[in-house]
């Protein structure tokens, strides 16, 4: 089968390689979408943490379920599937409290592991998703909105709240959405106009911010009464970004850091502690997520096309990978199709 690897940060390689073996309780799928996401692009960058090359990526991923070695009988060779592409120990402190998405020893498809731009690939039936009738389009974009899901779940959002979402890209757009079903009241924040006017024309989102802006205190305190959002979730995995948000925030509000850089956070002590703020990870997903997020598609409550602005086929991915880095080419989700 065919597979894209990248070998060194800059690099990607096609290389044909021996179909994957299946092995007792794993399935094989033939993969027809690939999602390109952020975890992707910093791979390719050399700026991604917990990385190691060479590795294939991927793991926003959808197919069709070809054979299953010890399969429940609800699954039936032929249906379109996703899965949960982090591989839990099932034994550890967080698998134990119900936390399998930080696992201590996780192994995420596309990061520790080899992921899914190749033809086939076999994983744990554990970790399988029934399709539901969604479209294999719809199926490759669940793990990254149950990303955002998460996160939103993590903060607690509850109705009537400002949630200030720091970020507009395809997971900062997810948080929005799910954010939004849970009855907040969005900010959205970035530096590139154009995402913010994809916010405002796709998602509806009414207050939008330039972090470049001078004001950007003044206005965050005319759009909440001035009370300041009490929720800010960042999406940008970016350290200034990261550091400055903690001045958004309101008295008794929560930080989530959904975004992932590998630097330190600085903030002042005395400001966050009068607070009395709330500062916590969101890592992953879990499978609650991912049937929410699926439940929302279903009911129309999130519309998956909107976020797709780039597709190619698979023997074109080599070439068109390094421009989806750019801004300046309004890459919101690069969709890989392996048909």
């Amino acid at each position: 089968m065919k597979t894209l690897i990248c070998t060194t940060p800059g690099e990607l390689v096609y290389q044909e390689k021996e179909m994957p073996s299946l092995a007792p309780d794993h399935a094989m799928i033939r993969i027809r979408r690939i999602g390109i996401c952020g975890t992707d692009l910093h791979a390719f960058e050399g700026t991604q943490p917990y990385f190691e090359y060479p590795r294939i990526l991927g793991h926003e991923l959808s197919g069709e379920l070809i054979k299953a070695n010890g399969a429940p009988p609800e699954f039936k060779e032929g249906e379109a599937v996703t899965f949960i592409p982090y591989f839990n120990c099932g034994t550890c402190i967080a698998c134990r409290s119900n936390k399998p998405n930080c696992c201590t020893t996780l192994k995420v498809c596309g990061v520790h592991i080899d992921g899914g731009m190749v033809e086939y690939l076999t994983v744990p039936i554990r970790s399988l998703v029934h399709g539901q009738g969604l479209s294999f389009d719809e199926l490759a974009l669940v793990e990254p909105l149950a990303i955002g899901a998460h996160g939103v779940r993590r903060a607690a959002v509850q109705p009537g709240e400002f949630v200030l979402v720091i970020g507009a890209g395809p997971i900062g757009l997810g948080i929005m959405e799910f954010a939004r079903i849970a009855g907040a009241n969005v900010i959205a924040m970035d530096i590139n106009e154009h995402r913010l006017a994809f916010c405002k024309d796709k998602l509806q989102v009414a207050h939008t911010v330039n972090a470049k802006d001078a004001d950007v205190t003044e206005q965050l305190k005319r759009i909440t009464n001035n009370d300041m959002p009490t929720v800010v979730i960042d999406a940008t995995g970016s350290q200034k970004a990261i550091n400055n948000a903690f001045q958004y925030m309101a008295h008794g509000a929560r930080y989530v850091l959904v975004g992932l850089q590998k630097g330190e956070i600085s903030f002042s002590h005395p400001e966050f502690h009068k607070r009395e703020s709330t500062l916590m990870s969101s890592r992953n997903a879990t499978r609650e997520d991912f049937n929410h997020v699926i439940t929302s598609m279903k009911n129309g409550l999130v519309k998956p096309a909107t976020y797709i602005t780039h597709r190619v086929s698979f023997d074109r991915v080599k070439d068109e990978f390094e421009s989806w880095l750019n801004p300046a080419n309004g890459v919101i989700k690069a969709m890989v199709s392996m048909e």
